[in-house]
């Protein structure tokens, strides 16, 4: 299972399962801050016991500084393939009081599934708000969760 939070602010882009979305913000972070995608690594990569997101794309290395998070999901699956794991499907939930994610989710999938190789019907994801009930709620933020189903090789 992966959860990720972003705070929400003016004057950036607003990436989320690896496309840009037209919204009057975006999200904070050390890298496109995709809250969608930071959590879908760390259920693959808690699902394969390799530690977490931070564990392996510090926020403190200039190298991940702006970075497209779709480099850090492939690097996530290759990590899993060394250790002998394949992806089997990816359950998430976005929870954003805006913009609207519903009209999104189809391009959001392919585009996962495109990054790591697997079939679109494998990515689930759905959309809620929380009722305008703290940060979520007050559109201070955004947050994610993804839950990550992988098949050892034999």
């Amino acid at each position: 299972m992966g959860y990720d939070v972003h705070k929400i602010v003016e004057g950036r882009d607003l990436w989320l399962g690896g496309i840009k979305i037209d919204a009057p913000f975006g999200l904070l972070g050390h890298s496109d801050a995709d809250v969608l995608i930071h959590a879908i690594c760390d259920a693959l990569l808690g699902a394969a016991n390799l530690r977490d997101i931070g564990f392996h794309f510090p926020d403190t290395a200039d190298e991940y500084e702006n970075i497209d998070s779709k480099i850090l999901l492939q690097q996530t699956v290759k990590l899993l393939h060394d250790k002998g794991y394949t992806v089997g499907n990816i359950d998430c939930t976005v929870c954003a009081e805006a913009p609207k994610i519903n009209p999104h989710i189809p391009a959001m999938q392919h585009c996962l599934a495109q990054t790591m190789s697997i079939a679109p019907d494998a990515v689930s994801i759905k959309a809620t708000t929380t009722e305008q009930l703290g940060f979520v709620g007050r559109r201070e933020g955004m947050a994610a969760y993804a839950v990550a189903l992988i098949i050892k090789q034999l």
